[in-house]
């Protein structure tokens, strides 16, 4: 394995284990999922804080889970590792035993020991090989990328996974470059995105490559459409009182995240309907009001947790959330009765425990 390559400070530490906290400290035994574990600076945090928790670390990166395994191995006896994406996390709880669990963290994009090792090719700042694969024992690499897809294929990766408003000229200058030569170098790919954007553009937002760099790699690890289908599957495996905290660094896997959510936290049922019907109650609530933003002192700490979007949710009770609704509702409609002239002793009110008026449901939205 070697010596630690590249420094690990996690993101947001103390927030996430305070989201997580009510869900962990739960009965005798919880299970916490690390769905990108990484250097396992997270984990380590939620094995320290929550002595009864079981950890599940998923990662699809071979060296990372090497590194993990050896700052983890004082827990072992309550640490399960699997060499695994994300969307696989239903077979790997099927195969572990764990039929749900009470916490899962997404700690998205590249890792810090991607970006600080030179011969991954995940950054432009430093030459090496093209590969860009999280999981270097499966997949293309960004070289296969760029000098094997069709002029339309490359422009629409930059354009969508990098936001890259010069995505046609940056693909044109690849064609030709590649005609000459195959490309093969993280150093030579930059210069060429350099030179494809005009000067006016490349004076603001930062390092002209890094839009595309970011596209190759999305591209290589087909990142979005393995977020798109882990994100309900974990909320699925989720129990009632447990959390799911998500951070994401680009406004692709944010977008994901708030539209996943978003599907949980609603009521799908006609709106002037005066109860839920059954199966359409919200069974998540958000922990925040829209993402969080890191504040100064942890960008000061930590310079890549500048882009980081925070959002959380827990698992609720739709039967439970609608009793304390109507039992909330009585209690306002007692109050009120009590003040009305004339009327010492609060009487029932008619048609309670016939479930929510129409105005009432307004009012809860």
């Amino acid at each position: 394995m070697g010596e630690l390559r590249g420094t690990h400070v996690p993101v947001l530490l103390e927030r996430c284990l305070e989201l997580l906290a009510p869900a962990l400290d739960r009965g005798d035994r919880t299970v916490h999922v690390d769905a990108t574990l990484g250097l396992a600076g997270h984990a380590e945090a939620v094995l320290e804080r929550h002595p009864r928790t079981v950890l599940i670390g998923l990662d699809r990166d071979t060296e990372a889970l090497a590194h993990a395994r050896v700052r983890l191995a004082r827990f072992a006896d309550r640490v399960h590792l699997e060499h695994a994406v994300y969307d696989e996390l239903p077979e790997v709880l099927d195969r572990l035993g764990y039929p749900a669990i009470d916490g899962i963290l997404f700690d998205l994009g590249v890792s810090s020991l991607q970006l600080d090792a030179p011969d991954r090719g995940f950054a432009y700042a430093q030459d090496a090989p093209l590969d860009m694969r999280m999981d270097q024992t499966r997949g293309v690499t960004a070289e296969e990328v760029v000098n094997s897809y069709p002029h339309p294929d490359l422009a629409r990766v930059l354009r969508v996974y990098g936001e890259e408003k010069f995505a046609v000229r940056v693909a044109s200058a690849i064609l030709r470059e590649r005609e000459r030569a195959r490309i093969t170098s993280s150093a030579r790919l930059a210069e060429l995105v350099r030179e494809s954007i005009p000067a006016a553009a490349r004076r603001t937002g930062g390092h002209p490559a890094k839009r595309t760099f970011q596209a190759l790699r999305i591209e290589v690890n087909k990142e979005l459409a393995a977020l798109e289908t882990a994100l309900p599957a974990a909320l699925d495996k989720l129990t009632v009182g447990g959390r799911m905290v998500v951070l994401s660094y680009h406004s692709l896997e944010d977008r994901l995240t708030k539209a996943a959510l978003a599907d949980r936290v609603r009521s799908k049922g006609p709106v002037d309907l005066p109860v839920e019907l059954p199966g359409s109650a919200p069974t998540f609530r958000l922990l925040s009001r829209g993402a969080e933003l890191p504040g100064e002192e942890e960008v000061a700490a930590n310079p890549r947790a500048a882009s980081v979007r925070l959002r959380a949710a827990e698992r609720i009770d739709p039967e439970a959330e609608q009793q304390g609704r109507a039992d909330r509702e009585r209690s306002r409609r007692r109050v009120r009765a009590m003040h009305q002239p004339g009327s010492a002793d609060p009487r029932p009110v008619p048609g309670e425990g016939q479930g929510r008026t129409k105005r009432g449901r307004e009012d809860e939205r």
